[in-house]
């Protein structure tokens, strides 16, 4: 294996305590999110890079014992024997660094928008969608998450034609990134009398939330549109206009937030999801534009590519970009076996990073 870049390793001991040092001096607000963000980043790997050096005198020092023709027999013995968990620890630190080294996306941390909308398949795809939702939010609070919903449309007979959610957490973009495509399920709905399979699908869409700091907008390019909410058979409707639309211009963006009561914090939340798509639009053409890079992505990253297929008859959940197939259906609908799929995706992922930043 090739030895880590020792300059890297000190450059980025460098970096950290230049940060703590600037962070100490008075900035404006926008800077000390900045510095506060890397310098919470870093930190692991810090850790990790003081950790590895330390176990490397250390074991240079049990060299230099055993090498040293005044060191005892019974002394050597010992030395020899601790040799083994230090090379084993060494070796996790280097994999650790070597992990923290691949290029971040600088969205990982953040807190994520998602959107869940069904696909073709009518009402079975609308009930599929809901069961979607359901899965992600469990899965959610398991990881200790919060799911707040932002905005949902119901379907006739059940389910969700559309559900838009803000999860909240610790490294909710990193851990979501990779449930956006299209998510297929085969099974008997339950309005089929003759026990017909049927194949429907649902869109899962996973943007990171961004802030005033990651995007601006201006406020001359927004129009923006207040009205009374709506909701199906009068439920949750407001005689004061609480409903905010806002258009972004310039993009021909359009979000719609009713589910609160107030005004002011559906008009929050409207921004919220307009920096993350506007966020989002940005990113994914200067993807476009640097399609050479696209090496250590995980599939085309495209939405309209089936992603997963989730099988009731046979009680499987299969993924189509790692070709792995679990026979735990009804523990992944239930969020608790998610974690194994979501697991392998970032595994998966951090091998082709790997792998590419060998091969330069």
């Amino acid at each position: 294996m090739i030895a880590l870049p020792q300059h890297r390793l000190d450059a980025l001991l460098s970096r950290h305590s230049l940060v703590e040092s600037e962070l100490a001096t008075n900035l404006n607000r926008d800077d000390y999110v900045k510095l506060s963000r890397e310098f919470s980043e870093l930190g692991p790997v810090i850790e990790a890079i003081k950790a590895y050096r330390a176990v490397t005198t250390e074991m240079d020092d049990l060299e230099a014992l055993i090498a040293d023709p005044a060191t005892d027999a019974e002394m050597r013995k010992l030395v020899e024997n601790e040799k083994p968990g230090l090379q084993v620890r060494k070796e996790k630190l280097e994999q650790q660094i070597r992990l923290a080294l691949i290029p971040k996306d600088a969205m990982d941390a953040h807190d994520a928008i998602l959107e869940i909308r069904a696909g073709t398949g009518g009402d079975e795809a609308a009930l599929f969608a809901g069961d979607l939702f359901r899965m992600y939010e469990r899965y959610a609070a398991q990881q200790g998450w919060k799911t707040e919903v932002l905005s949902l449309s119901e379907g006739t007979k059940g389910g969700l034609k559309e559900i838009i959610a803000e999860v909240h957490g610790r490294g909710v973009f990193a851990k979501l990134k990779f449930e956006s495509g299209v998510h297929r399920v085969q099974r008997v709905p339950d309005t089929e009398a003759s026990g017909r399979i049927h194949t429907s699908a649902a869109t899962v869409a996973v943007l990171p939330e961004v802030e005033d700091v990651d995007i601006k907008i201006n406020d001359d390019d927004l129009k923006i549109d207040t009205m009374r909410a709506q909701g199906a058979g009068g439920q949750h409707v407001n005689k004061t206009e609480s409903a905010i639309r806002i258009t972004h211009l310039p993009s021909g963006i359009i979000v719609f937030v009713q589910e609160d009561r107030s005004q002011h914090k559906n008009r929050a939340k409207a921004l919220k999801m307009l920096r993350a798509k506007l966020y989002d639009a940005q990113r994914s053409k200067l993807d476009a534009e640097r399609a050479a890079d696209r090496r250590g992505q995980i599939g085309s990253g495209d939405r309209s590519e089936r992603i997963r297929t989730y099988n009731f008859p046979q009680g499987r959940v299969t993924d189509h970009r790692i070709n792995l197939t679990l026979y735990k259906l009804p523990q992944v609908m239930e969020g608790e076996a998610l974690h194994e799929l979501i697991d392998a995706l970032i595994t998966e992922h951090q091998a082709e990073l790997l792998a590419a930043e060998g091969a330069t």
